[in-house]
């Protein structure tokens, strides 16, 4: 079926635990107000993160920010939780990271995301989201290649790192005062103290 005549099934917070196949839900309208996901081939619905949440993802935007615009054509494209999407056909998902830094220039389609993925993903912890976070989304990213998983967790006061090498997952925790440096972003130094204390003040 065209994508341009495809009825677009409509779905709201009732529908959180619904059973749906990846190709409804990727053209499925979600009531606002809410954040809507495919996990494993069921729906998740969840509300919009407060302020601690909110804060930590403005707070990581905005270093990323700087260093782009210190460091052009390096960044290509910073998404969030409302602009971009990664379908996970391997898992019946599709998910809405609340940060997703592609470093490869936006392909020729308006909707590129069946095959652009981004090379790093941030997900900050939110009450309630610990098993998606740490254990979901973790098996996921990765099965998608993605080059880096970020997991900041304000309560435990840590970063977590993951990157696939070779057939392993290498796991890097950082902790304030300390510092994160990738080499994806030559340059670039994420303060994880100023992220966890944007959220504390």
């Amino acid at each position: 079926m065209r994508d341009s005549i495809r009825t677009a099934i409509k779905i709201g917070p009732e529908d959180h635990g619904r059973p749906m196949t990846l190709e409804d839900f990727e053209y499925a309208v979600g009531q606002p107000g809410h954040i809507y996901e495919l996990s494993r081939g069921v729906i998740a619905v969840s509300d919009v993160p407060g302020r601690p949440h909110g804060l930590q993802v403005f707070v990581i935007r905005r270093q990323l920010t700087a260093f782009d615009l210190s460091n052009p054509g390096r960044i290509h494209f910073i998404g969030g939780t409302h602009e971009c999407k990664l379908l996970i056909p391997e898992f019946d998902s599709e998910r809405h990271p609340d940060i997703a830094v592609y470093l490869t220039p936006w392909p020729p389609e308006n909707q590129p995301w069946a095959h652009w993925i981004p090379e790093i993903v941030i997900e900050v912890v939110s009450v309630g989201s610990e098993e998606r976070d740490y254990v979901e989304k973790r098996e996921e990213y990765l099965a998608l290649n993605i080059k880096e998983y970020w997991i900041l967790d304000l309560e435990r006061e840590e970063m977590v790192m993951l990157r696939r090498w070779g057939k392993r997952i290498v796991e890097k925790v950082v902790r304030p005062p300390e510092t994160y440096k990738t080499r994806l972003l030559p340059g670039f130094e994420l303060v994880i103290a100023d992220v966890f204390r944007a959220a504390q003040e």
